[in-house]
């Protein structure tokens, strides 16, 4: 047949890619062919514009059982376990539809973790989104959040933390990054591998509809003003569906009847069956007039392509076809032999007696084009560096910057997105959201494991190595506040367009930042996402990799929350300010500003900070600790006090700066590697010995109590503000724009 340069840019293809098919082929491909080709060659699947810069990032380490390749990482936690967990993203989809796409990017995460043979306990998330004053953002926000909300609700995973932000970059481009934990046993994680010529291929749960057809592909191109013409791409989640598949296969996995399984994920039948025989160096032929389909009428290419939910693919041992029927029968869930594993390496896909397609497997994987693209350092980094405090506006006051601070939707409580979300499910919830690092028990044993996602945009856009560095310190900071030793992280690359030159420039330094400061902090890399093309009419969202960073604790009863605890408690602030704004919340929120250059990164004190928190926690010296980020120390204070009717007292060294800035500069600067932690008041000299042994600074500055937050700088006060007036600016700011009243105590 002849493809047109229109069917080749409808399947995302270029005349170039159709070549090396024909080639690789020796003949024309089928119309199913293409279609197979397209999604796997596809950015979403085959990673063709980053894998060269990705095997670059540490990804191996004594712990590490499960790098990147799989479905997922895993990390031995001891005991005989181990931590799979992974990060994926749904941008595209939870743009174009919110609900479903927010809701099937849960589902999609959570059948990752259990396809390794592990149940999932935990999930995060990172969302990015326009400004709230925007009606369209908040359509989106409610209906993304409720996507999130129904599925894990209904699946009964607690959704144990996240974090959000918002700029009007991700007006028209949200993101929507999904992170799942599971636990299994270190010897029983299960690889989707499709192996032993002979053995069957089944096809397992949700009948197969039109729904998400092509989805990887339009997950691999930007959005335009017929975006919304692509609902039919996004897909239709039943996490009651979900929770059937879940529990029949992790029955099936007790068995030893499985060699392995994959999800059918981007890519649907065509990836699961591609990948499974790629990766057992066989091939695969399937029948898919065999599998079961909710719509009728589809062809062979729309069967193969579809994005239909809650879908596995099985690889069973010969002889135990029946064994495995049975259990998933009892489940009341389709279980269909369609196909047989075969020696030749071919996927070969029939339609009855018809040979549709027959492709070699690594062609398809392996063999996929990879390219290292154009790179060039963005022109507007120049401008965009240079930030003169002497240019701009006067400050306003101290407490009026602190309240609008409080009140911005990136600094204030995401109460009104968590409480939608059941975080108490399964009853392993340590640490609630909200309270700084997710924490969940390790059932069965002492330990605990805490998780934290992070990434900040506006430091990546300013300058990319310095800003993925920072968003590692800053994950791997959050899971240390909670007394959790990082362990292993896993990452979600979202970024704009990669054909163009200074996209890809901050992609390749992005990713080269990622690997220094995870060999800093000792800290492998187990998997993760890439997503590009996150751009609408040619504008790219902000250059935002998320971190997500997982860490073990071997006492649950030792973990601390953000909150003080104790009247009378001593302030304690690690690390030592420097003043820097560049990139600060400060900026946007009050000069409308993008400028600067971030905060300097010490990874050595960085780490060495990690190790005191571990240490200050397992000792019962610290009580309370909560990492200084967006908003800097006065915000972070004010945090702590939120929630426990107490307020607090510090005095900390002032800075100099540009006259007027002086204060801000103090109180609302970013600086890396600090962190508030409270301590019993006779302890301080023991936990200031245990901070100089590690070469952290640890400064005494205040006290818990009172009903005020007051803050002095070298002895003079700037700030000095009810706690009743600050709590509800902060807590309630989200609610506003839903017009939600106050609740009355």
């Amino acid at each position: 047949m002849t493809i047109s340069d229109e069917v080749l840019q409808r399947h995302g293809l270029t005349r170039d890619e159709y070549g090396r098919i024909v080639e690789m082929l020796g003949r024309e491909p089928t119309l199913t062919e293409l279609g197979i080709y397209s999604v796997m060659w596809s950015e979403h699947c085959s990673y063709k514009s980053s894998k060269v810069h990705l095997k670059t990032l540490p990804t191996t380490g004594t712990r590490v059982l499960q790098g990147p390749g799989e479905n997922a990482g895993a990390v031995d936690i001891g005991d005989g376990l181990a931590a799979v967990f992974k990060i994926e993203s749904h941008n595209h989809p939870s743009f174009i539809e919110p609900y479903q796409g927010a809701a099937t990017g849960v589902g999609g995460i959570i059948r990752d973790i259990f396809t390794m043979g592990a149940r999932p306990i935990a999930l995060l998330n990172s969302l990015r989104f326009g400004s709230l004053d925007e009606a369209l953002v908040r359509r989106t926000f409610s209906g993304v959040v409720a996507g999130i909300a129904g599925y894990g609700n209904s699946i009964g995973i607690p959704t144990v933390g996240g974090e959000i932000a918002f700029d009007e970059t991700y007006t028209g481009n949200p993101l929507v990054n999904v992170f799942c934990l599971g636990l299994a046993g270190k010897d029983e994680i299960i690889k989707g591998v499709a192996s032993g010529a002979g053995n069957a291929v089944y096809y397992v749960g949700a009948k197969t509809g039109r729904d998400g057809i092509h989805g990887a592909t339009m997950a691999s191109a930007e959005f335009d003003e017929r975006s919304s013409e692509k609902r039919p791409a996004v897909q239709v989640g039943d996490p009651f569906m979900e929770k059937l598949l879940l529990e029949a296969c992790l029955e099936v996995m007790k068995t030893d009847a499985l060699v392995g399984i994959q999800d059918m994920g981007a890519a649907g039948l065509t990836s699961s069956s591609c990948e499974m025989a790629s990766r057992g160096g066989a091939g695969v032929e399937i029948d898919v007039s065999l599998v079961p389909q909710r719509e009728t009428g589809m062809t062979p290419y729309e069967i193969m392509l579809s994005e239909s939910q809650e879908r596995m693919l099985l690889v069973v041992k010969r002889g135990r076809e029946a064994e495995v029927e049975r259990i998933f029968g009892r489940w009341d869930l389709h279980a269909v032999h369609i196909g047989e594993v075969t020696t030749d390496g071919l996927v070969r896909v029939k339609n009855g007696a018809e040979v549709v397609a027959e492709i070699p497997a690594s062609s398809l994987t392996d063999a996929a084009p990879q390219y290292r693209r154009p790179m060039a350092k963005p022109a507007y980094l120049a401008e965009a560096q240079q930030l003169n405090l002497a240019t701009l506006a006067a400050p306003p006051s101290p407490s009026e910057v602190f309240r609008r601070l409080l009140a911005s939707p990136s600094i204030a409580s995401k109460r009104w997105v968590y409480r939608q979300y059941d975080h108490m499910v399964r009853t392993n919830t340590v640490v609630t959201p909200g309270m700084g690092a997710g924490v969940v028990r390790v059932k069965g044993t002492q330990r605990a494991l805490a998780l934290s996602v992070d990434g900040n945009g506006r430091f990546v856009y300013l300058d990319p190595f310095v800003g993925a560095q920072l968003a590692v310190a800053e994950a791997a900071r959050n899971v240390a506040c909670a007394g959790a030793q990082p362990i292993g992280a896993t990452n979600c690359l979202n970024f704009g367009n990669p054909e163009r030159p200074e996209i890809m420039w901050q992609f390749a330094r992005a990713v080269e930042g990622l690997g220094v400061a995870c060999r800093a902090l000792d800290i492998p890399i187990t998997g993760g996402n890439v997503s590009l093309y996150n751009e609408t009419d040619g504008k790219s969202v902000l250059p935002t990799p998320i971190l997500g960073v997982v860490g073990l604790i071997e006492d649950a009863t030792k973990v601390v929350g953000r909150s003080f605890r104790d009247e009378g408690d001593a302030v304690v602030l690690l690390g030592s300010g420097r003043g820097e704004l560049g990139g600060s919340e400060y900026l946007k929120v009050i000069h409308g500003l993008v400028k600067g250059v971030p905060p300097v990164l010490d990874l050595d004190l960085e780490s060495a900070l990690h190790r005191l928190l571990v240490s200050g926690v397992a000792s019962g010296l610290i009580k309370s600790a909560h990492d200084c980020s967006e908003g800097g120390f006065a915000v972070t204070l004010a945090e702590c006090c939120f929630g426990t009717g107490m307020g607090a007292a510090a005095d900390i060294p002032g800075l100099e700066a540009v006259a007027g800035f002086g204060p801000v500069a103090t109180l609302f600067g970013e600086t890396a590697s600090r962190v508030i932690v409270s301590v019993d008041s006779d302890r301080v000299a023991e936990f200031q010995a245990l901070a100089r042994a590690l070469n952290v600074p640890a400064t005494a500055i205040g006290q818990v109590g009172g009903d005020r937050v007051r803050i002095a700088t070298s002895g003079e006060v700037v700030l000095d503000e009810p706690l009743a007036e600050l709590e509800p600016l902060w807590s309630e700011a989200i609610d506003r724009y839903f017009a939600i009243p106050r609740a009355v105590a």
